[in-house]
Parts: C-alpha cells; structure tokens; sequence
C-alpha cells in the first residue's frame, strides 16, 4: 500500500501524507495481529514511528533507509537485557512493501527527557547524567563484533579521513561564518587524532545519546527508565558518543559534563571532542552555536572547553 520512497522529493510527497502513511500502518498492524489498535504518530524522528495502543511501537523505513531499519532492529535485538537501561524489544521486523521495511517493538515507560529537563532540579539532574553515564559506559563495553556486518564504518581511519576531506565545504552550506571555516583546517591538525581507537578499542556507539533518546520516570523522584532510536549506530572510537553528551545531554551547565565522564570512568580532551563535532555525520556547528552557550572568544579552542571542558 506504500509507494516507493527512493528520493528526497518521494519521501516528501508519501512520508508526511498522513492520507498515505495511515491505511499503510493499519494494514501492517492487522498483519502483525493487532488489527484495530489506536494509532498515534510520534511528531518527532528521522523516520515515521507509531504508538499501537499502549504497548507497542512501529516504526518504518523506506527503500532509501531500510538498510537503517536492519541495523536497528539487529542492535536492538544485541542489547535486549544487557544495558542498566531498558531498551525496546523487537517483537518482529522485517519487509513490508515497495522497499519499505518495519519494526515491532515494546514501548517503554517514561517521559521524554528533553520535555521533562526544565522541570527537574539539580540534584535530580546530577543524579540522570549519572545514570545516563553508566548506561553509555555498559553500552560501550559491550563486544560490538557480532555486528560488524550490519552496521559501518567498515574502516573507522577511512571514515574520518573522508568526513575531514569535506569539513569545511558541510560546514558552510549549513550556514557557519567565514570566521570560524577559517580556524577549521588549523584546530584539526593541533587537535589529537580523532581515530586513536579504531584498530585496539572499537566500540558499539549510539551516536545520538541525547536527552530526546532517553526516557525519564514522571513526578518526583525520576529516575530513567529507557534509551532508545539505535537508527544510526556505528562501531567506532567511543569519544564520537561524546559529541551528543555535551550538546544534548549536559549542553554546557556547569559541572554536567564532568560529572557525566567521570562516572563513564574516562575523560577526553575538549579539543577532540570538537573535532568529532565538525566531523560527525549530523555536525551542524552553525546551530549549536546559536542554541549553546558563546565561549569567551571566538575560537574553536575556547569553544571546545565551553561545551566539554569542566
């Protein structure tokens, strides 16, 4: 019942078409036995995700994303039991039509961390990036070799290599000033190399552990209660999973982010760090700037001790 989404321009005209997308997941739910379940679309999310009822979640990926629909429906099913935090179950995953393919998966209790974050007091929130930490930690820790055929890069050096080739042209077609793509090429070269870990430490890597992802109990006395969207998991150098934790998690209130990678058990150098900022797949340093606290000047060395120093 879905068309082929292949394009920018198809995925435009099909994924926000509620009058496409509904029938679509009322016949898939009807397939996978839960026929006449109420049906709400999250509002947010890289691809169309739907609660079923009170229990479970669908999420879809089109033609162009369904090697991403394997991938997270592979790690998920990794982790099922084996993080501090609960992650959803997969309850069944695969094609669907046209290229698309879905996952079934459980639907965890909580609260939207990043709704819930202006409401929380310190204590508490000292408390979460705790919590959150050693989630991230126990992630990190776990063997990411049985998927190593689902999810990339296939070699960690080759990948930086390429994100570095083109930084400064992603950089300023997403609106960053000319003062800063000036200080680019310099800050990588003096930063310490952003792939150190590649060949002896690789690890599974969320690489969007931010406050959207991660669920928190409501009321007093929260605690947090899931991580989820493993959309775009990598294996890779551990420090990349530190781009999201300082932007999203503890975006430079004082004494978060040390918190947060002391009770990881590891810090890193704020100048590398900023280098994976400019090198990651979503990096957008034009926006965090607007949205993040201004460093003292305007240098990339000031800016990488403003959003992850202590």
């Amino acid at each position: 019942m879905l068309p082929e989404v292949n394009t920018d321009e198809e995925w435009d005209r099909v994924v926000g078409d509620e009058a496409i997308m509904q029938p679509a997941v009322e016949d898939l739910c009807a397939r996978l036995g839960l026929a006449g379940a109420p049906l709400t679309r999250f509002p947010a999310g890289s691809q169309p995700v739907y609660a079923v009822g009170d229990a479970h979640v669908l999420k879809l990926f089109p033609g162009a994303a369904a090697r991403d629909g394997n991938a997270e429906a592979r790690v998920l099913r990794h982790l099922e039991g084996r993080l501090p935090l609960a992650t959803p179950r997969v309850h069944d995953a695969g094609p669907y039509e046209n290229g698309w393919r879905h996952i079934l998966m459980s639907r965890l209790p909580g609260e939207d961390l990043a709704v819930a974050w202006p409401r929380i007091p310190r204590a508490d929130r000292e408390r979460i990036v705790a919590e959150a930490a050693g989630t991230l930690a126990a992630l990190h820790a776990l063997d990411p070799a049985p998927l190593a055929d689902a999810l990339g890069p296939a070699d960690w050096s080759v990948f930086v290599a390429e994100q570095r080739a083109g930084v400064v042209d992603r950089q300023r077609a997403l609106g960053l000033a000319e003062h800063w793509l000036a200080q680019i090429p310099a800050f990588l070269d003096a930063a310490p190399r952003p792939d150190r870990d590649n060949l002896t430490q690789p690890a599974l890597l969320h690489t969007e552990f931010m406050r959207e992802h991660l669920l928190v109990e409501p009321g007093a006395g929260r605690r947090l209660t899931g991580l989820l969207d493993f959309e775009p998991a990598m294996v890779g150098d551990r420090a990349y999973d530190f781009v999201a934790v300082g932007l999203y998690v503890t975006r430079a209130e004082p004494g978060l982010f040390d918190l947060f990678t002391k009770e990881y058990g590891r810090t890193f150098d704020p100048r590398e760090l900023l280098a994976y900022t400019l090198l990651h797949v979503y990096g957008n340093l034009s926006r965090y700037l607007r949205e993040l606290p201004a460093p003292p000047e305007p240098t990339l060395d000031a800016l990488a001790e403003t959003w992850f120093g202590r």
